[in-house]
């Protein structure tokens, strides 16, 4: 449950909403959408495809590393690359700013450590922690 670019989809209340109908219902009032939307099976399950965004195609990361058959993106010669590139643009909102770095703990620690004692101190860190040098 983890994507091609880093995301933690076991962590994200998309994904966490698929099996909490109270969830799913507080994230529809809040983006404003239809409840059955308000819910994500995860971007592999997805096929790379983010439907309660709208989307009718594969994300641009998920479709490249299909295309190499690579796993994640820190499998690539290329890493990182511009499809990881961070955006100022709602990231209050969406974690995606954290893509890269947790790509970079993947390859450090391997999967599973990452993803049981590290992925959700990542996105508390960036979500609720104050910056420091």
């Amino acid at each position: 449950m983890t994507a091609p670019c880093g995301l933690d989809c076991f962590n994200c209340p998309m994904y966490l909403a698929s099996s909490s109908e109270k969830l799913r219902k507080k994230i529809a009032e809040n983006l404003k959408i239809p409840a059955e939307k308000a819910q994500c099976k995860g971007c592999r399950n997805e096929n790379g495809i983010i439907r309660f965004l709208n989307m009718t195609e594969p994300c641009n990361v998920y479709r490249c590393t299909t295309e190499k058959g690579i796993d994640f993106c820190s499998n690539c010669p290329e890493f990182p690359c511009d499809y990881l590139h961070p955006y100022a643009d709602m990231a209050s909102k969406v974690p995606h700013n954290t893509k890269v770095f947790n790509l970079c703990l993947i390859m450090k620690m391997g999967l599973e450590k990452w993803a049981t004692e590290k992925a959700k101190n990542v996105k508390d860190t960036y979500f609720k922690k104050k910056f420091k040098l």
